[in-house]
């Protein structure tokens, strides 16, 4: 069964916030505290145990540890010429991980870099470079899917996609790209989208699937996904936060408990539809596990799309 067959997706959970959590020896960083992404190269074994905590807690799909892997983001660690090398690394991290499972993908992370169009930060041509650049390593490595994540500018979404299109044209691959955008609290993107603005502006690109990662937890998605449900043709996916996060101690917290987080997701599949599901900030492979075992017998809703 292929990637675009399967029932009901379900991705993994945080890689951030858990990488937080494991112990990274600190000559790892190599001055480069934050950066993520170089630790494909200098602390594989890490990231290949963080895939396989998900992959045995029933994960379906793994997120490549690439969210900040594009040039923009690595210029500033002194690391921009090293993204076709570090890309790649997190694609065979994560095969790695997948070993002989079968039914297992690999989905490529492109996160939102550092800098919006909208807000003048960056142009759209050097922010599609450096996308582009990106995406064809992720592509040229294997990956079996593209998720542009954590989308907080309409026009970074629409700059992000052109590139990905040209790109797997350039390479002729055909792979499912999933576009998930942040809805703040107030219920507009950063830049003040709202969810029907998103869904006319990315209704002519053939994407895999549109719906919301990061921000919140489930409770404050609901409206957007009920919208999604009844106003989006293709699937629609839910990567939700363990709850808002908030401020214990000086610290990141997040609160929801696993019980709860499921509870609403498994809602989200059974009255909204929603067939891509998995976890962003906060979230850990009991959240995972709990997940996959909620929904091993779900259907996702049919749904009456009024576009």
């Amino acid at each position: 069964m292929s990637f675009a067959d399967e029932k009901i997706l379900l991705f993994d959970g945080a890689c951030g916030t858990n990488l937080q959590e494991m112990m990274i020896p600190d000559e790892a960083w190599q001055g480069c505290e934050g950066c993520n992404e170089l630790l494909n190269l200098t602390a594989p074994e890490k990231i290949i145990a963080l895939h396989e905590s998900f992959l045995d807690a029933g994960a379906m799909v793994v997120e490549t540890n690439t969210f900040g892997a594009s040039s923009i983001v690595l210029d500033e660690y002194d690391l921009g010429d090293r993204v076709s090398e570090i890309n790649r690394a997190a694609v065979a991290n994560a095969r790695a991980a997948i070993g002989d499972r079968s039914g297992r993908y690999v989905a490529g992370s492109v996160g939102p870099t550092t800098k919006l169009p909208s807000l003048g930060h960056i142009s759209v041509e050097e922010l599609s470079r450096s996308l582009a650049e990106q995406i064809r390593a992720l592509v040229e490595a294997g990956v079996d899917a593209i998720a542009i994540e954590t989308c907080q500018d309409l026009l970074q979404v629409k700059t992000a996609l052109v590139a990905c299109f040209e790109v797997l044209e350039e390479l002729g691959r055909k792979v499912p790209v999933l576009v998930s955008v942040t809805m703040e609290r107030q219920g507009t993107m950063l830049v003040g989208s709202d969810i029907a603005a998103i869904c006319a502006t990315l209704e002519p690109f053939p994407i895999f699937s549109l719906g919301l990662n990061c921000a919140t937890g489930p409770s404050d998605m609901a409206s957007h996904i009920r919208y999604l449900s009844h106003n989006w043709p293709q699937r629609i996916s839910c990567m939700p936060n363990q709850g808002l996060p908030e401020v214990v101690d000086g610290k990141t917290h997040y609160p929801m408990t696993p019980d709860d987080f499921v509870h609403h997701m498994a809602q989200f599949v059974e009255q909204d539809g929603v067939s891509v599901i998995g976890g962003c900030c906060g979230t850990t492979s009991e959240h995972i596990r709990q997940l996959a075992a909620a929904c091993a017998d779900l259907t996702p809703a049919a749904r009456e799309v009024t576009v």
